[in-house]
């Protein structure tokens, strides 16, 4: 089964009366597209719930601004969140948005509110003598991995950075993961086809961590697929998120970065029960 079929199976497990309808889809200005500040489109629920959907792969920015995101207002996000499965491009990256935007809705819906990120790269703790995968190309945390004296390839797509660098090394072979014992990833794995290919090359990672503002979905089938966390974001304050995002400026003081853990998170049925209990 795929992971967008069950993640579908749990968003209608709830039924769409537990599911609020979608108030719009919300893009970057023109000046920040193309740019790390221009990455993720904002899918928004009636419940002032965000969900976040990486916008940068291949033309689907350019799709998006040629076709619109087709009568998305007033649609349940449960048949927003259907398009993640039937289709590629614009309508898959928002209907990624609405899967996340309906977890998040589910969270808040439960009183389940993930723990803050203790850091900025997933928790893998590098020490001297690890072994560390890194599935996309974070700069940042490059240099902190190899600044803590561990070993670093980083698994790319694109061919222009492949070779050797300084302290690390880029592959194009998925394969090379096998080989570590910690793997960190972005969470555009879930949108660029390539999850279960990636996450079949991880099975002597002991830290499995996904990361990035699409990361906020809910994280059981991930889990069950051998994740140890996933970090996502949640949107804090919608109304000046939305102001933050259409004006083109930072957004990071109306969002939190959190990390769900294997061990620590209740589980999807734990968080149903829990709207049991307090439904009238």
């Amino acid at each position: 089964m795929s992971i967008a079929t069950e993640y579908l199976g749990l968003l209608e497990r709830l039924g769409p009366a537990a599911m609020p309808a979608v108030r719009g889809f919300h893009l970057p200005p023109r000046p920040l597209w193309g740019t790390k500040d221009g990455e993720f489109g904002a899918l928004e629920l009636d419940d002032g719930s965000i969900g976040l959907s990486y916008v940068l792969l291949g033309d689907t920015l350019t799709r998006l601004l040629q076709e619109g995101s087709g009568a998305l207002v007033g649609r349940s996000v449960l048949d927003v969140a259907r398009w993640y499965e039937a289709f590629d491009g614009p309508r898959q990256t928002i209907g990624f948005a609405a899967i996340n935007a309906a977890s998040q809705h589910l969270f808040r819906l439960a009183g389940y509110r993930p723990p803050d990120a203790s850091d900025s790269i997933g928790g893998i703790d590098p020490r001297p003598g690890d072994s560390i995968g890194m599935v996309g190309l974070f700069p940042p945390l490059v240099r902190r991995i190899v600044a803590a004296g561990a070993r670093l390839v980083v698994i790319e797509l694109r061919q222009e950075l492949a070779g050797e660098h300084d302290g690390y090394r880029v592959s194009l072979d998925p394969s090379e993961l096998e080989r570590c014992d910690k793997v960190v990833s972005t969470t555009t794995l879930l949108l660029n086809r390539t999850l279960e290919q990636v996450l079949g090359h991880c099975t002597n990672a002991r830290v499995l961590s996904l990361i990035g503002p699409g990361g906020g979905c809910l994280p059981d089938p991930l889990f069950a697929r051998g994740v140890t966390s996933l970090g996502g974001t949640e949107v804090t304050d919608t109304h000046a998120f939305l102001g933050a995002m259409r004006s083109g400026s930072a957004w990071g003081a109306y969002a939190r970065k959190y990390a769900i853990t294997r061990s620590e998170y209740p589980g999807f049925a734990a968080l149903v029960g829990r709207l049991h209990r307090t439904s009238p």
